[in-house]
């Protein structure tokens, strides 16, 4: 669940720190891009994760879909340039494709189908919990810290994520 809530997240927080990344990076021209770039790696990937997810084990796949999220933010917050920044949201959308649906597909392994409804009813939650934070967050970074941190918020939460997953009893 924890990978719903950063996924769900990061596209809010990034929405609002969008003018001033594109004015930093001096390439407004390339903030559709900023959005697209991870939506369309993130979109392509998810029915991938699914049958990796299968044949290789939920657990070890949300694993390194984790990694891949984390490491393409880090980049994203370190970018110079609006190709850097392009390439590394591309990367962070093709660890992000597997977050929601690794973590559906686990949540269905662990949950027992009676109380399956109650827990997407908290996963649901956590979302929209993330999704109200995210622009209060991201107005934050932008106006105290800098727009890096739209991005480098989600290390902790990838660390919160890593841990929950990796105590799991999930064999899968």
């Amino acid at each position: 669940q924890v990978g719903m809530m950063i996924s769900g997240i990061d596209g809010t927080i990034v929405a609002t720190a969008l003018p001033t990344i594109t004015r930093d990076l001096g390439e407004v021209s390339g903030i559709a891009w900023v959005v697209s770039a991870y939506l369309l790696f993130q979109v392509a990937t998810m029915p991938l994760y699914g049958k990796i997810g299968d044949l290789y084990g939920r657990k070890r796949v949300l694993l390194v879909a984790i990694g891949l999220f984390v490491l393409g933010s880090v980049a994203c917050g370190l970018a110079q340039s609006m190709p850097q920044l392009l390439v590394a949201r591309a990367l962070q959308g093709l660890g992000g494709g597997g977050l929601p649906v690794l973590g559906m597909a686990i949540l269905g392994d662990l949950v027992p189908p009676r109380q399956l409804g109650r827990w997407l009813g908290y996963q649901g939650m956590l979302f929209a919990v993330a999704v109200v934070i995210g622009p209060l967050l991201g107005g934050l970074f932008v106006d105290h810290l800098s727009w890096r941190w739209a991005f480098f918020v989600n290390v902790p939460f990838a660390i919160v994520a890593v841990i929950s997953v990796s105590e799991t009893t999930l064999d899968t």
